[in-house]
């Protein structure tokens, strides 16, 4: 029987700009390689799986979107006997996807229960389309890529000489018979190959000659132009690849019509991507024999996307977490049914933890061939996070892009877009564990008036003290080793503040002192190693020593305030400003070497509150431009009520996991701006948001103490992540995790990226942890 839905339904293959799920399923980690393949919508491009979750069949049922395209992978036999060559970061690989694979593809409707014919002149277009596509995890990496791209005075300056038609001399280099890899010089016209590269490309560099003898600077790739007005543009003057604002002009100078253009070549982008390699880290123990690959479940690799550890790292110690296992991990309940899978962040976090935790992935490589140069049995391959990469760094300016991150600044990101999400009846936000209240106690020095402030917090900074040892000749610099005690007493150790007295007036200054109020389920610890030159955060290694068994944080805890202590009068103003900061955050900054500006700007951006979280913003925005302006709190623009009802960016904000109140309250906040709004609503907390005029707010569910107060408070180490490199924004991340394997006596486990080891003795790793994972002990 003939399928009726060919017919009546409309087709149109996927544009640049769509998303094609070609890759993996949206729901989990089911991919091409499966023995049942994936099924891609012939619609909108949705990946669904066939196999063991049937998500293909969930998405054709709940979207009514019966037609697929079946794209299944098996690998072909290769063996290698030599050990893989290292590349550099503009080599690309000569091996494709083609030399690797076998790809087998067939279309079908899963309502009717038919095979359709693949050359159906209207599915045709469409499969065409769909396998030509980038898969959207390279779209998003290009797109990633490609907003770091700027501009240039010469493409800004550029003068065209007369005007001709080109159409007719498009075929082949000016200078040599190369019909690929061709560079128009945007000046004067000429066509010259581009340079050789690897993978096959061909270049003669004949549009590098070009330029180095007529000067002229600007050119682009004919084959990288799409009609929605992307291409590889690149300025010899500067050697650098950039974007030409007004490249639809310039092309038509020329007699190129940018909406008659097809992308028929990779970009420069493209193939920079493709042949990205990261950071290798020592998989051998001291006498060098090579760690062993670990499989089964919780004990399965994330595949790095590119300067990703950071994001791997942070994922496999939250997912060893009770707390995110009982929430995210769901075998046997079926996922919330939402339009779009990959753009939903509950989705996404429950897609990670079946990944991780099921096992089902944790298996030997099947496309590596065990040789002399390799372990007996091949690592994993590697889940590949790259949907909820993208959603986590969607409208962040850092998390965004495709450059090394600091690990602890995505895991706060990470636990507020967690936090701020709906978590719906009986399930609880997973980082409500991580809480605790700090109390902060301020003491005049002449009157003896006391004052007591309390913060919640998910975290906690210990500064390392920095105390360098002798140099020792062949070495690099060394510093004295420190207990994870010494840094805990600096913490809460009193300390003087510079301060007038609202009760007596006496300049004197007062004493504070920081202790826990309570004490949460996990304690995250963060060792700030950091050494500020020229204004320039540099990691140093400093050892910190941390043992494997529980110790007490009794001495800690704040006794609160005593009957004999008399209260410090609250202070008053007339009419508040919009924002005062917070006067003592402000004197802790400014007594690092921080302007007044900045401190200001850090504070009102972190929620008013902590210093060091301050200061940990403000080292991740060294670069900003406005870094040094007067801070200005901005009036919700005019307008603003239309800007906040925005379908489309209220959609993008509820993605992220706000709800649809504070979407509209951020955005009305900050005259519609999506970037803004999203650190409006981590800055507010407790705002619940805008109800709108005839919707009044539910009545705020009571809150309850974050954290526990009971003694004794025993913690235990759980997991680290582990930093290699002089710069958090660069070098590489691992995760070592505490885990029961085969017998009852826990053992470290080393994640690095795809690899997972048992890594043995670590105790070198545990003294350049930078992130900590404490678990509280709990005593039958």
């Amino acid at each position: 029987m003939a399928c009726p839905h060919v017919e009546s339904i409309s087709l149109s293959p996927p544009t640049p700009s769509q998303s094609v799920y070609r890759e993996d399923c949206t729901q989990c980690f089911d991919s091409i390689d499966e023995p049942a393949g994936l099924d891609v919508c012939l619609q909108c491009f949705n990946g669904g799986c066939p196999g063991v979750k049937t998500h293909s069949k969930l998405h054709s049922i709940t979207r009514s979107h019966p037609l697929v395209l079946n794209i299944r992978r098996t690998r072909k036999q290769l063996v290698k006997d030599e050990p893989p060559a290292k590349i550099t970061k503009l080599a690309i690989a000569a091996e494709t996807e083609a030399d690797r694979y076998d790809t087998h593809t067939a279309a079908r409707c899963l309502e009717c229960d038919v095979d359709i014919d693949l050359f159906n002149p209207k599915i045709a277009p469409v499969v065409n389309g769909i396998l030509k596509a980038n898969t959207f995890s390279r779209q998003e990496e290009v797109k990633a890529w490609e907003q770091e791209l700027t501009s240039c005075e010469h493409i800004l300056l550029l003068q065209q000489q007369e005007s001709r038609q080109l159409q007719s001399d498009l075929g082949h280099c000016s200078k040599c018979d190369l019909k690929e890899n061709l560079w128009l010089c945007l000046e004067c016209g000429n066509l010259g190959c581009g340079r050789a590269q690897f993978g096959g490309v061909g270049g003669n560099s004949h549009g590098l000659a070009h330029a180095t003898e007529s000067s002229h600077a600007v050119a682009v790739k004919l084959g990288s132009i799409t009609p929605e007005g992307t291409a590889d543009v690149y300025c010899y003057q500067c050697d650098e690849e950039r974007v030409d604002g007004e490249l639809s002009s310039h092309l038509a100078h020329w007699g190129i019509i940018l909406s008659d253009q097809i992308k028929t070549e990779k970009s420069l982008t493209e193939m920079q991507i493709e042949q990205n390699l990261r950071w290798e880290f020592s998989m051998t123990t001291e006498d060098g024999k090579e760690l062993q690959p670990l499989f089964g479940p919780a004990l399965t690799g994330l595949k790095n996307l590119g300067n990703s550890c950071y994001l791997a790292s942070i994922l496999q110690c939250l997912f060893d977490l009770p707390a995110f296992q009982d929430r995210y991990y769901r075998p046997g309940s079926d996922l919330p049914i939402v339009a779009d899978p990959a753009q939903d962040l509950e989705t996404q976090l429950c897609k990670m933890a079946d990944g991780l935790l099921s096992g089902r992935y944790s298996k030997p490589d099947s496309d590596v061939v065990a040789s002399e140069h390799s372990p007996e049995v091949p690592h994993q391959k590697g889940l590949a996070p790259s949907m909820l990469k993208h959603l986590i760094g969607r409208g962040h300016p850092e998390f965004s892009t495709m450059r090394q991150q600091d690990s602890f600044e995505l895991l706060q990101h990470l636990v507020k877009l967690i936090s701020r999400s709906q978590h719906p009846s009986p399930l609880r936000d997973p980082t409500q564990k991580f809480r605790f209240l700090m109390e902060q106690r301020l003491e005049c020095l002449s009157c003896k008036k006391v004052r007591y402030q309390t913060n919640e917090q998910d975290s906690i900074f210990i500064d390392v003290p920095l105390e360098k040892l002798p140099a020792v000749e062949g070495q690099g610099e060394q510093y004295k080793p420190v207990t994870l005690k010494q840094c805990l007493d600096n913490v809460t150790a009193p300390e003087a503040v510079e301060l007038t007295c609202a009760s007596c007036g006496s300049k004197d200054g007062f004493t504070k002192r920081s202790l826990f109020k309570t004490f949460p389920d996990t304690l995250i610890v963060n060792a700030r190693k950091m050494a500020i030159e020229n204004w320039v955060p540099r990691k140093v290694d400093v050892p910190v020593l941390v043992g494997d068994e529980p110790f007490d944080l009794d001495e800690y805890l704040s006794s609160g305030q005593q009957a004999n202590e008399e209260l410090l009068p609250e202070d008053s103003t007339s009419a508040a400003p919009a924002f005062v900061a917070n006067e003592q955050a402000v004197e802790q900054l400014m007594s690092m070497g921080f302007p007044k500006n900045r401190c200001d700007r850090a504070l009102y951006a972190t929620g008013n509150s902590d210093a060091n979280i301050a200061m940990e913003w403000l080292f991740g925005h060294m670069e900003d431009p406005d870094i040094d302006d007067p801070l200005v709190i901005a009036a919700p623009a005019a307008g603003g009520g239309a800007l906040a009802d925005d379908p489309e960016k209220i959609e993008m904000l509820t993605g992220m996991g706000f709800s649809v109140p504070q979407a509209r309250k951020g955005l009305r906040e900050t005259g519609g701006d999506i970037e803004r709004a999203v650190e409006w609503v981590f800055s507010h907390p407790d705002d619940m948001g805008d109800f709108g005029e005839d919707a009044p707010p539910p009545e705020a569910a009571e809150r309850t103490e974050a954290g526990t107060s009971t003694l004794p408070a025993k913690f235990q180490l759980h997991s680290i992540v582990c930093h290699k490199g002089t710069s958090i924004h660069a070098g590489h991340y691992v995760a070592f995790v505490r885990k029961v394997l085969d017998t009852q006596v826990p053992k470290w486990v080393l994640f690095n990226d795809e690899k997972v080891v048992e890594a043995g003795d670590i105790e070198e790793m545990k003294k350049t942890a930078y992130v900590y994972f404490f678990n509280r002990v709990v005593l039958v």
